[in-house]
């Protein structure tokens, strides 16, 4: 707690950048990852210098002014890392565009955060993929060429070319974070340059990340999990990043056998893809003291299965709207209470409520709400939204849960989740911790479908393997669950509609479940893009 006390009274990531830079100036910062010698590692000089760069060309753009919006569009690269800090050292706000959307998506969230700079990669590593979006090119058409920002890997090399101005005041917005939109459009959360001070102490608390550290980070940047649980904290306690451009199991598996990593950071997808690949039992895994996990629910079989391989499942709980860390597990807790979603983190406080948002007692269930130095100050232009999420200080997560007599929290499930069948209040996640036990069940999940006599009845979309057969997967919750919990249907389908995060997209199952025809695949399977994380931090 006095660490993270300590860290947050700094005031600015420039002085805990430049302490580092200062110290060892020629130690690696950030490793991009396969290695090549086109993209040599940055040094905590080479970041020094690639951020004076960038924020000597922001300065110099047209209509440059602090409190500006500028978007960012491109796979993990150092430059993005380099761009945030110099966003930092201005005091204006980046908003992070996920790849993954379409041009048309893209276009809405340009239009709600109103910016008129974008930043892209002008440069590939050797051997990747060159990144193209159909929106770069829009956009290029609608604001020129001098809208557009291209971020050199080249640039850690140049020399200083501004003068770093007076640090802004820490209530400036730093990011606009959109919720992931699986119940609608998405919002777009304001995160201060404060938040994400307090949620590096929580991190810093939780993690204890240190100059000797080396971190994988291998989840998308441009979500705040993928950039602000583990990356940018280790980045500040002076830990060495190795970022390679996305995940697939094999380039990780080689990243920690070689570079010997002590942290990471999974949700469950990825969790599931390591082990069920072949090289699970035997792959070198000794230098992880731990990993951490969220974005959903973290199934215990996967908990346990890395327990197995002796390293504690720490699992964070939080949003977009919480910077994200909001409620967290110590490698002890982890071990000792796995399935729990840990204590209250050090800057800040969590309690369940009643619909009236009047706090319940230990055992009760309820909604999580949150509150401190880490949550947003509101949505970007919707005061109506804001005030149905943010009440007396207490942001109101959306979750329900629990917190037993050791203030130790467990999640039930989502709100909007919630099925009410004849009166009865169903959770799919609890039907779906039986589904994930049934014969021929590759992946699987539950929502409501409208029923005349019932309001609604459970219904599970499901990704059948070898040995499903229909009935039997029915008969498996007989016993098991009531039976108004049980699925009255089974809608198979190639896979879930999930986001980039892996989160199950709330409209689209439902979709699935109302119109597909009972045991049939759609005509338009979803699936994530090839090398990306295909399954479910917590968030709205």
């Amino acid at each position: 707690m006095n660490g993270a006390r300590r860290m947050t009274s700094e005031a600015c990531f420039g002085a805990t950048l430049a302490e580092h830079r200062a110290a060892r100036p020629e130690a690696i910062a950030i490793r991009p990852l396969p290695e090549h010698p086109a993209m040599p590692p940055w040094s905590r000089e080479g970041l020094h210098q690639a951020i004076s760069r960038i924020a000597a060309m922001l300065a110099a753009a047209p209509g440059f002014a602090p409190g500006m919006r500028i978007g960012w569009i491109g796979p993990n690269e150092p430059p993005l890392l380099a761009l945030f800090f110099a966003c930092v050292r201005l005091g204006i706000t980046l908003v992070q565009l996920n790849w993954r959307l379409s041009a048309e998506e893209l276009r809405w969230i340009e239009a709600d955060a109103d910016f008129r700079i974008l930043c892209a990669p002008c440069q590939q590593r050797p051997g990747a993929p060159a990144f193209t979006h159909p929106y770069i090119k829009e956009f290029e058409a609608r604001c020129g060429s001098e809208g557009r920002l291209l971020l050199d890997p080249a640039m850690a090399s140049a020399g200083e070319t501004d003068p770093p101005p007076d640090a802004p005041a820490p209530d400036t917005p730093l990011l606009i974070g959109y919720t992931s939109g699986t119940t609608g459009r998405p919002k777009g959360a304001v995160l201060t340059q404060a938040a994400f001070a307090a949620n590096a102490a929580n991190a810093q608390a939780i993690f204890g990340f240190g100059p000797a550290d080396r971190v994988l980070t291998v989840l998308p940047l441009f979500h705040v999990g993928g950039l602000n649980i583990q990356t940018v904290p280790a980045l500040l306690a002076g830990a060495e990043l190795l970022l390679p451009q996305r995940f697939d199991p094999d380039g990780f598996f080689d990243a920690v056998a070689l570079h010997r990593p002590g942290l990471t950071l999974l949700v469950p997808a990825v969790m599931q893809a390591l082990v069920a690949h072949p090289r699970w039992a035997t792959a070198d895994l000794g230098s992880l003291r731990a990993i951490g996990a969220g974005s959903s629910e973290v199934p215990l079989r996967l908990i346990e299965a890395f327990h197995a391989r002796g390293i504690p499942v720490q699992q964070i709980y939080g949003a977009t709207e919480t910077a994200p860390i909001a409620i967290a597990q110590s490698r002890a807790e982890a071990l000792a209470h796995p399935g729990s979603i840990g204590l209250t983190a050090p800057l800040g406080e969590a309690c369940i409520q009643d619909p009236e948002g009047r706090p319940l007692p230990p055992g009760a269930e309820g909604e999580i709400a949150v509150r401190g130095p880490n949550v947003m100050q509101g949505y970007w232009r919707a005061p109506g939204a804001t005030a149905a999420v943010l009440r007396d200080g207490w942001f109101a997560t959306g979750d329900i849960g629990r917190m037993d007599a050791e203030g130790r929290f467990w999640f039930t499930d989502r709100l909007k989740h919630l099925i009410i069948s004849g009166g009865e209040n169903v959770y799919p996640a609890e039907v779906e911790r039986v589904l994930a036990t049934a014969p021929g069940v590759l992946e699987g999940a539950v929502c409501g479908r409208p029923d005349p006599r019932w309001g609604e009845v459970p219904v599970a979309v499901v990704v059948p393997g070898p040995g499903f057969d229909r009935a039997s997967v029915l008969r498996h919750f007989e016993g098991r669950l009531a039976r108004f919990k049980q699925p009255r249907d089974l809608v198979l389908v190639a896979a879930l509609p999930r986001n980039a995060l892996g989160k199950v997209q709330l409209a689209a199952l439902r979709a699935l479940a109302a119109g597909s025809k009972p045991g049939t695949a759609p005509d338009r399977p979803w699936a994530a893009a090839p090398g990306q994380p295909a399954g479910p931090l917590h968030g709205r």
